[in-house]
């Protein structure tokens, strides 16, 4: 099946799945987020979501799922290289270039635009 296809069916089902979760529970979109990375974790824990990125690209790769994924990996990378020290330095290392590309942008859409109040 084509990659693009697969994507969307991929990404939508899981979009769609957290969108029935805030819809029929009284979790917060917090919950949701913070149960999606530790779904994408548990999921690279285990194996599967190397295969699932080899199905579905994009469709794995853009939900927040995949920031588990990126922390889960740098975990047992390092934890591999320097042992249970590796272990902190892996969560740092390998999330460090998200978290500073979403403050980055974020300082400079406010400095740009004007927020309402």
């Amino acid at each position: 099946m084509n990659l693009y296809l697969m994507a969307f069916l991929v990404g939508g089902l899981i979009c769609a799945l957290g969108q029935l979760f805030l819809d029929f529970t009284n979790y917060t979109p917090a919950h949701l987020l913070v149960t999606m990375v530790v779904i994408g974790a548990i999921l690279t824990g285990i194996g599967v979501y190397d295969y699932l990125i080899d199905v579905a690209g994009a469709g794995v790769t853009v939900p927040v799922m995949n920031f588990g994924y990126i922390l889960t990996q740098g975990v047992m990378k390092e934890a591999e290289n320097d042992g249970f020290l590796g272990l902190f330095a892996g969560i740092l290392e390998m999330g460090s270039i998200g978290v500073s590309a979403s403050i980055i942008i974020g300082f400079l859409m406010a400095a740009i635009f004007r927020p309402k109040d």
